[in-house]
């Protein structure tokens, strides 16, 4: 039978599978709670879940993603519930499956982005036998999870349908915790048959759950941390690391205080943005006429930061509405609170626009000049092939990382997303690109390379659904696109407006800014750090189905992004490694 077709539950007859049985109401409850998107990976003992899942898919009620690696569905789920801010629902099957999950669950972690894993696992009579495909899955993720429960094999009993509903709204309220969201862990035994028919037990109508939306307007008051009214007065820093939205923005715009605000922060906007920042932090009349810093989310893409918050003459006041662990290098920061606001009071504008001089006069525009009109027009048939020529050599000059991240800037708008990779060109971005208000997601938990183009593509299905308009862009290094090769295996039928624009600068660049690449010798240096590659990237976008482009000049990149784009495109840029 059609589970998702039956009519009123009826009777509590043990299954013909239990299994089948335990998957489908665990699944049906976790819909009913707001879970509208499921990944799936092939496998046996998961099988239940995966059926139960398609099942839901086939009525409508679920979206269905299916990847064959396990890496890359992790990331997916992630992607999905970066976008929507509801968890995603990943399943595997038992063994090494389980372990591939690891690293988006240790991201959706330290993100804080509801994910819900399923694992399938072996009954307890093939634990400690050597049986094959068995290993000790339960608590498989440890302090990651925000809720791991191990559950027996289900025997049909009466009453376990129950105990699947009850258990699918424990996972989906710990999931959507609106102080801690994050991952949890369901690892489910199955035993043969591991699928089959089944009739579902008649249930009580259950309470509600509670779903994350976007209505919530204010901050959560995490206990313990009390909101905090800022005196004017002393020379005010706000810093907006990753995830900090657009609360630090207003705040630097209430104070008329200067920020600092990384690309992916969601702050990256307003007339106070300082991109040069790292620069004028290492000057000392700058650094040291600093006397207190408010920092909102998760800086990662500078030292300067990090250390300014750790010198002794600075307050440092940390805004953390949400989750346990809070930035706090050093330890020091004065006070935690979960959010702040401005005393009224007229702005110091010389401290302010002290920094957004220094910006401007520090960070070069990577833009092309503007034609020469004059020339271009002149009546000197001299003047005029001089100036058509000036004209023909800068659209032929080579892309400069400095030019590329300006190019996928400028044609990222409000309705597209944009995803930057764990590279040199996250760095680029973060102390050139000047504030524009678009949406900029990265992977800044633990800033890894992995999973890149696999959350991009959950971050492009979700915001596509149902019609969203726009396009997501990927822009990451080449080591970053071959390390997530695999994500660019999609569905079939399945093809959203996605970019994946590579800089292919032949290897891992962003080492050579280490101290290692001043004292290690060169030839070892490159073998263990920066991992030359020659890969054809053609080849690969031609194995997987998607449309290829390189763009060797700014004429061809500005072509490449004005493209009608429907479906999946890969844009290789050659970037010199200097």
């Amino acid at each position: 039978m059609n589970p998702s077709a039956a009519p009123e539950p009826v009777g509590s007859a043990p299954s013909s599978s239990p299994a089948s049985a335990s998957a489908w109401t665990l699944l049906d409850e976790l819909v009913a709670a707001g879970v509208s998107d499921v990944v799936v990976c092939p496998g046996s003992r998961s099988q239940a879940l995966a059926l139960a899942a398609a099942e839901l898919a086939a009525s409508g009620r679920i979206t269905l993603h299916v990847r064959i690696d396990e890496r890359v569905a992790g990331f997916l789920a992630l992607g999905l519930g970066v976008e929507t801010d509801r968890p995603a629902v990943v399943i595997t099957t038992s063994g090494t499956a389980t372990a591939n999950l690891h690293p988006a669950v240790l991201e959706a972690h330290h993100s804080r982005v509801p994910v819900i894993v399923l694992t399938a696992d072996r009954p307890a009579e093939a634990h400690g036998i050597r049986a094959n495909q068995t290993t000790k899955q339960d608590d498989l993720y440890g302090f990651a999870a925000r809720l791991a429960v191990v559950v027996e094999a289900p025997t049909g009993e009466s009453g376990e349908q129950d105990a699947a509903r009850d258990l699918a709204r424990r996972a989906y309220r710990a999931a959507t915790d609106v102080l801690d969201p994050g991952p949890v862990h369901l690892n489910l035994a199955f035993r043969e048959p591991l699928s089959g028919s089944f009739e579902p037990e008649a249930t009580e109508t259950a309470p509600d759950v509670p779903v994350a939306t976007d209505a919530v307007t204010e901050a959560p008051l995490y206990p313990g941390r009390p909101h905090l009214v800022l005196e004017r007065g002393p020379r005010t820093l706000v810093v907006a690391g990753h995830d900090s939205g657009p609360a630090a923005e207003q705040l630097a715009a209430d104070g008329g205080w200067p920020l600092i605000a990384e690309v992916s922060s969601g702050s990256r906007f307003g007339r106070n943005v300082i991109a040069a920042y790292r620069e004028l932090l290492r000057e000392d009349d700058y650094r040291e006429a600093v006397e207190r810093v408010v920092v909102f989310g998760h800086p990662t893409l500078s030292r300067e930061v990090p250390l300014l918050l750790q010198q002794p003459q600075v307050e440092t006041i940390v805004v953390a509405p949400a989750g346990a662990e809070v930035y706090n290098p050093g330890r020091r920061a004065d006070r935690i609170v979960s959010s702040v606001a401005v005393e009224a009071g007229p702005a110091d504008r010389a401290w302010l626009g002290a920094w957004v001089v220094g910006s401007r006069e520090r960070v070069i525009d990577p833009s092309p000049a503007a034609p020469d009109l004059d020339g271009l027009h002149s009546t000197t048939p001299a003047e005029r092939l001089a100036s058509v020529r000036a004209e023909l050599e800068a659209v032929r000059l080579p892309v400069t990382r400095e030019v590329l991240v300006d190019a996928v800037w400028r044609a990222t708008w409000p309705h597209d997303r944009l995803v930057v990779g764990a590279s040199r060109l996250i760095r680029v971005a973060d102390g050139l690109v000047p504030g524009r208000k678009i949406s900029v997601h990265a992977n800044r938990g633990l800033a890894g390379i992995d999973g890149t183009i696999a959350t991009a593509t959950g971050i492009a299905l979700a915001s596509q659904a149902d019609g969203g308009p726009g396009v997501t862009r990927v822009l990451l290094g080449d080591l970053a696109f071959l390390h997530d090769v695999g994500a660019l295996l999609l569905d079939d039928g399945v093809a959203p407006r996605l970019q994946v624009i590579i800089g292919n600068d032949g290897g891992g660049t962003i080492f050579d800014a280490l101290e290692v690449a001043q004292s290690a010798p060169g030839a070892l240096f490159d073998r263990v750090q920066y991992t030359p590659q020659h890969v054809r990237l053609e080849a690969l976008a031609t194995a997987y189905g998607w449309e290829y482009r390189s763009a060797r000049t700014r004429t061809e990149l500005d072509q490449a992004f004005t493209a009608p784009v429907t479906g999946p495109v890969l844009i290789e840029v050659p970037l010199p490694r200097a």
